[in-house]
Order: C-alpha cells, then sequence, then structure tokens
C-alpha cells in the first residue's frame, strides 16, 4: 500500500503544505508538534506517519490515538478505515458498551483510537496488551487538557513503555507542554498563522427600500436561522437601532463598536466566539484583526464606502476552506462601483420562525489567572461538584480576574444552585450568568 494509493482512497489529489511538513517531519522519527487550525486537514499530517510506522508481521496493538471527544474518535476512525490500508481498527469511548470494546480485543487492533478515560479504564483492567505500542498520538490536546484528562493521559503515558515516536496536535500554541507527555527534542510544526486556503464565499443582493430595510433584516435574519451571522454597519446609532429591534423581538444577540466599554467590548466578542450569541451587530471595528470565529453569515446592513473595507468584512467568512454566504442589503437607487449587477438576489417571501436561543449560555466567574486560577480548575468544579458531564461545558476562557465558560443553556439553573457558596483553589468566589 502506497501514499497514492491512500489518497486515491481517499480521493484526494495531493496532500497539503502543513501535511506534507508533518509527514516529513515524522518521517525522521523525531517526536513532533504539529501546530494547525481545526479544519486544516491533521488527521491526515498523524495518520500517514502512523500507518508507516505499522508492521504487518506484528500482532496486537502497535499505535494509539488520544482524542478529547467521541465524535473526534469515530471522525478519526472513519478515515483510516477510507485510507484502505488492511489494518484493523478499534475505538473506545464513553458511552459505548464495555463488552463490545473487550469482545474486539479478543483480535487486537493494530491502531487503537479512544478518549483517555476509556482507554484508562482498559488499561487498568489489562483488556488489552500496551507492550507492542510504538507509536502515540496526542490530538487536540489543548482541548484534552482544557477537559481535564491530563490524569488519565498520564497514567496511558505512563504505561506505554515502548513508545518510540510521539506526535501531538494543538489548534492553539501552549506556553508549556507538560512533562508528563514525554516529548523528547520535538520537531515543532506551526501552520497557526500561515495556512493559506481559497475561500468558498458566495456573495447575495437583498432588495428592499430605505423604509422597508429595519424589516427586510429582520425577515433575513430569520430565514437564515440559527446559524452564527455577523450583520455590519457603517454607523454607531444604526448598530443600536438594529439592536433595539431584537430586543423588542426577544431575539439574543450582542452589539460591538467603538462607542462601548472596553470590558462590554471583549464580553461581546468572548459570548460570540463561545456560542451563546449567535448574532453580532458591528461596525467595520470588527472587520479586521479581532479574535472572532468563523462566521457562517455576514449581512451588510449598510455596504461600506471601499471595496477593501468590503473584502475585510467577508474575510470573517468561508476560511479555512469552509463555506460561507454575505447578503448585501440595496435599497432602491444604491449603486456601489465594485459590486456586479448580475448577483444572485434572495428571496424572502412567507413567513419564518424567529430563530432559537443558543444552547450555550455564558456563566462569570469572579476568579482568574491572578488568583492562580485554570481550565482545568474550572471544568473540575463544573464536574464534580456542578454536576455537569464534558459535553455540558464549552469554551472556558480564563482572563487575569475572572472567567468565563460556556454551559449549556438548560443545565444553567442546576449549575448555579450547585456551585452556591463552592470554592475555588480555598476562595469562594461568585458565579452567576454573564449579562
Amino acid at each position: 500500500m502506497t501514499a497514492e494509493n491512500i489518497l486515491g482512497n481517499l480521493k484526494i489529489t495531493a496532500l497539503n503544505e502543513m501535511q506534507q511538513a508533518a509527514v516529513a517531519a515524522s518521517s525522521k522519527g523525531n517526536d513532533v508538534v504539529l501546530l494547525a487550525p481545526t479544519g486544516s486537514g491533521k488527521t491526515l499530517g498523524f495518520l500517514l506517519p502512523l500507518f508507516i510506522n505499522l508492521d504487518k508481521g506484528k500482532k496486537g496493538v502497535q499505535a494509539i490515538v488520544l482524542v478529547p471527544s467521541r465524535e473526534l474518535a469515530l471522525q478519526i476512525e472513519q478515515v483510516f478505515k477510507q485510507m484502505g490500508t488492511g489494518f484493523k481498527v478499534n475505538c473506545c469511548y464513553g458511552g459505548h458498551a464495555v463488552r463490545t470494546e473487550r469482545h474486539n480485543f479478543e483480535e487486537p487492533p493494530a491502531l487503537l483510537i479512544g478518549t483517555p478515560g476509556r482507554i484508562a479504564y482498559h488499561l487498568r483492567h489489562e483488556n488489552f496488551d500496551e507492550s507492542g505500542i510504538t507509536t502515540l498520538v496526542l490530538d487536540e490536546f489543548d482541548k484534552a487538557l482544557e477537559f481535564g484528562f491530563q490524569e488519565d493521559m498520564a497514567y496511558i503515558i505512563g504505561k506505554l513503555l515502548s513508545l518510540k515516536q510521539r506526535i501531538l496536535t494543538s489548534a492553539t500554541k501552549m506556553e508549556e507542554i507538560p512533562a508528563f507527555t514525554g516529548l523528547n527534542k520535538a520537531i515543532e510544526i506551526d501552520f497557526l498563522k500561515d495556512v493559506k486556503v481559497v475561500p468558498d464565499l458566495k456573495l447575495k443582493k437583498v432588495n428592499t427600500t430605505a423604509e422597508e430595510k429595519l424589516d427586510t433584516l429582520f425577515q433575513l435574519i430569520c430565514k437564515i436561522g440559527h446559524k452564527t451571522t455577523l450583520i455590519f454597519c457603517n454607523h454607531r446609532e444604526t448598530v443600536d437601532r438594529i439592536s433595539d429591534l431584537l430586543i423588542d423581538k426577544d431575539l439574543v444577540h450582542d452589539i460591538f463598536h467603538g462607542g462601548m466599554e472596553q470590558d462590554e467590548r471583549e464580553r461581546a466578542l468572548l459570548k460570540f466566539r463561545n456560542g451563546s450569541v449567535k448574532i453580532l451587530i458591528t461596525t467595520d471595528l470588527a472587520a479586521r484583526g479581532l479574535d472572532i470565529p468563523e462566521v457562517e453569515y455576514i449581512i451588510h446592513y449598510q455596504l461600506p464606502y471601499t471595496e477593501d473595507a468590503f473584502l475585510h468584512r467577508n474575510g470573517r467568512t468561508a476560511r479555512m476552506n469552509a463555506k460561507g454566504t454575505a447578503f448585501l442589503m440595496v435599497a432602491e437607487g444604491e449603486k456601489y462601483p465594485f459590486l456586479s449587477d448580475d448577483m444572485e438576489v434572495e428571496q424572502l417571501k412567507g413567513k419564518y420562525k424567529v430563530p432559537e436561543d443558543s444552547q450555550w449560555q455564558t456563566l462569570y466567574i469572579a476568579a482568574g489567572k491572578k488568583d492562580k486560577v485554570n481550565k482545568i480548575d474550572i471544568v473540575g468544579l463544573l464536574l464534580k461538584k456542578g454536576g455537569l458531564v464534558k459535553e455540558d461545558v464549552g469554551l472556558i476562557e480564563v482572563k487575569d480576574q475572572s472567567s468565563y465558560v460556556a454551559v449549556k443553556r438548560n443545565m444553567v439553573g442546576k449549575v448555579l444552585s450547585a456551585l452556591n457558596g463552592e470554592k475555588i483553589k480555598n476562595k469562594k468566589v461568585k458565579i452567576e450568568v454573564s449579562m
């Protein structure tokens, strides 16, 4: 089985630059740290080198991939199966029947993929022989730490005495990689800033009149539905006017412009990042240079005056090979030299339901880095004392004197009640819904 055969099975013509760099670094036998954004193709970047190290003449588990979620485990298993290598692969994760997994070990896979908690369980119960494992991949390691898996990962790595190569992937650059990983003289491949992709952006025009523009916007928002959306305006007053409309319609959203206090602006971006707010109304202040996520839809409520500003706004979507759509609201008589005359027109006909609130809500915790609090402390508190499971906890951001965490909206009342009067680092802290 050659690399060309594998790419053919995956219907890929060539590896991207990041994947080529990962394969080249791994082929030297060194430990590797692969830093690349989510969605950039890291999976193939570590599966190809891993496959090269597999030996058809050996029985038992030869390589292991640790991941923070069962969804990711299943996704990697699917990719490996599509590669058509002829090697057996199995998945182990919480929520999957232990009996089935134990049965699968009767004919052990060459590649084992799983979440740290479940893999640690099987090791403690000696359900598979770990002595032949020579390759370890810690995929989305930053996320695994966030989810509080460090104890299980340290235990697993401590049991793998035959390791020859360790590959760690992360979508964020870490100040320090924990010693328990055992990385030794690792080659770092950093594609967090340099990945170049071709955007897949669709432009659509929405015809309206000056008098009906606000109503047309609300209709468009309802048609888009429960998707991340940036609404761009030219003036702060317009941002506030649209916000007033959405408040009247009881639609969760936030605003962002230069007239707001810095902490208000930071909170607005934070909630947009963690998904508890799906609609952000803004001026061109949010068009560039800010840490906000990939958005699915952009609405130009007011078109900018220059093509350069137009391109910067649109750059907030269709990144990392994702698709995006930008709607241009154009009133009668408005002309823009940088717009094509034959642009597709979005029709707004019929009645559309008001989008539901996000499944996430943001909690404020009155403790941060200055209190020696980190993400792992917060996850521990929410899971052990708050009665949540990992799937109930979203993005966590720790500031100097405060922290913010996205929690499933339907669990907020329960967790606030459970954590009333609880301590972090031996200090009672205020925990409440972030306003």
